[in-house]
């Protein structure tokens, strides 16, 4: 292992006095005025950077992403711009045309991306029995809630789920359909999906991630990513979850959140017990105190699963989305004694607010999601968007706040997040609701784990800036957040990513 000789840094969250900053084994061992920890008595092994003032952070952590779904969905049609069902029905058109698809007896048209909540018309099955004519055409949406298919595709994806799906005149599949839907369509060759996600590990360490809390729904996550680690994907570190249809195999095997996982060189662990209540926004399933939307578990069958989770050694992490939601989440933290996260946490009831701070209850929030659901917001949650994406109103309460894009629902880019949490701005447009913008500090810890600074004894997983995040964030249009360079990204005090 290479040990690090960082000279003339200054650390974030500090005085931003120029140090030295020693790194043996994988750790901080030393941090020092500038100058005073001379490169001639580093070891032979030591790679000495001169940083020239930059600053120095805890590596950035994306605290909920499905990094199987990103690494596709890097890789299909990107629909995310279409303002209209036409718009996308001819934009997979146009793929299909110069994709020569249809010689490929195995190929599905897949788009990703559509957000349906402001279009003029609805989705309808037989736009995408044109666009794609004889070809199974498949459509994700942006939040992963909901799939748009053809009649080809319906009768291929009931047969590889086992059971009949029936949609409408939409071709639309929601929640559990859509899911099952998803999940079959990852199943890829496993040498294919695992140099997808290779890029996709490559560009998040591009972007100063050395961590990601992966709650990717399809079985077998552990052995992927033990997988991938032999095979030399080793830019991140990746903590993956547990959903309840695979709880039991994973207590079977003595598991439990926190666990490194043996021959993976301590990079990948044991994640939380992921169970999701109800559906979203964008797919206008989320659970509301109005009686709208969907629960996907009754109270007693949730406290159920999830003491069973916990009394096995298990954190929860529980998807939360509408104001109904997340009062029955924390209902069955306080009824099973856990501490863990509500995912999402996105319109909350007031009297809910000082319950996650009391209950140990992180909200693990995405906050470009704010940017991109603001208008389906104002039209389908109108009146009440003020106790939507509640950033302010949870710091004040005391609440841990932990980002993170839920990609591909968002980019993982831990700065998009940061910019979305303190500006809720993008685009030139106006900020929306910027009583409820996140303090710089607050995003700033809820994008690491939890460091504010480097410090001695530290793992060295570590960012390289030019310039100092916190005052950025506190200064400078949320634009200039989005678009911060990184300089280098280090895990365990290995390069990940470097231009200095």
């Amino acid at each position: 292992m290479t040990d690090l000789l960082l000279r003339t840094v200054r650390r974030v969250g500090t005085s931003g006095a120029p140090c030295d900053v020693r790194v043996v084994g994988g750790r901080v061992t030393a941090v020092a005025p500038a100058g005073t920890l001379d490169a001639g008595t580093a070891g032979a092994d030591t790679d000495v950077v001169e940083a020239a003032g930059a600053w120095l952070g805890p590596g950035l952590v994306d605290h909920h992403v499905h990094l199987d779904q990103w690494a596709l969905g890097r890789r299909r049609v990107d629909v995310s711009g279409c303002d209209s069902a036409e718009a996308t029905a001819d934009l997979l058109a146009g793929a299909v045309r110069t994709g020569g698809l249809h010689a490929d007896p195995d190929a599905v048209v897949v788009g990703h991306g559509y957000r349906d909540g402001l279009w003029p018309r609805p989705a309808r099955r037989e736009l995408l029995d044109r666009a794609a004519p004889g070809l199974p055409a498949v459509v994700v949406s942006g939040d992963l809630h909901a799939v748009w298919c053809n009649a080809v595709a319906l009768a291929r994806f009931s047969v590889a789920v086992g059971r009949p799906l029936a949609a409408g005149d939409d071709g639309v599949l929601r929640e559990q359909d859509a899911f099952d839907v998803t999940a079959a369509l990852s199943r890829v060759p496993d040498d294919v999906l695992d140099g997808y996600v290779a890029d996709a590990v490559d560009a998040a360490a591009a972007r100063g991630v050395t961590r990601v809390v992966d709650l990717e729904m399809r079985p077998g996550g552990l052995d992927r990513w033990t997988r991938r680690v032999h095979a030399g994907t080793d830019g991140i570190r990746v903590a993956s979850g547990v959903y309840p249809d695979g709880l039991e195999d994973a207590i079977a095997r003595g598991l439990r959140t926190g666990d490194v996982v043996s021959g993976t060189r301590g990079l990948l662990t044991v994640g939380p017990f992921k169970v999701i209540t109800d559906g979203s926004l964008g797919t206008r399933t989320a659970a509301m105190t109005s009686g709208e939307g969907v629960l996907a578990y009754a109270f007693d069958d949730l406290v159920a699963m999830v003491r069973r989770a916990v009394d096995a050694g298990f954190v929860p992490a529980v998807h939360a989305i509408g104001d109904r939601a997340n009062t029955l989440a924390l209902d069955v933290f306080e009824a099973v004694g856990a501490r863990g996260s509500i995912e999402h946490a996105q319109l909350l009831d007031d009297t809910d607010l000082d319950r996650f701070a009391r209950l140990g209850v992180a909200a693990s929030v995405q906050p470009e999601h704010a940017m991109d659901d603001r208008d389906v917001a104002d039209r389908h949650w109108a009146g009440i968007t003020e106790r939507a994406f509640p950033f302010a109103a949870l710091e004040r309460a005391g609440a841990v706040l932990r980002l993170g894009s839920d990609a591909p629902v968002a980019p993982l880019d831990p700065w998009v997040a940061m910019a979305a949490a303190v500006g809720r701005d993008r685009d030139g447009r106006e900020p929306w609701h910027p009583e409820q913008r996140m303090s710089a500090l607050a995003a700033w810890k809820g994008s690491t784990d939890g460091r504010v600074s480097v410090a001695v004894g530290d793992v060295a997983d570590l960012v390289l800036l030019p310039a100092d995040p916190l005052a950025v964030a506190v200064s400078e249009p949320s634009d200039a957040l989005r678009t911060m360079p990184v300089l280098a990204t280090a895990v365990g005090g290995r390069f990940t990513h470097r231009e200095v």
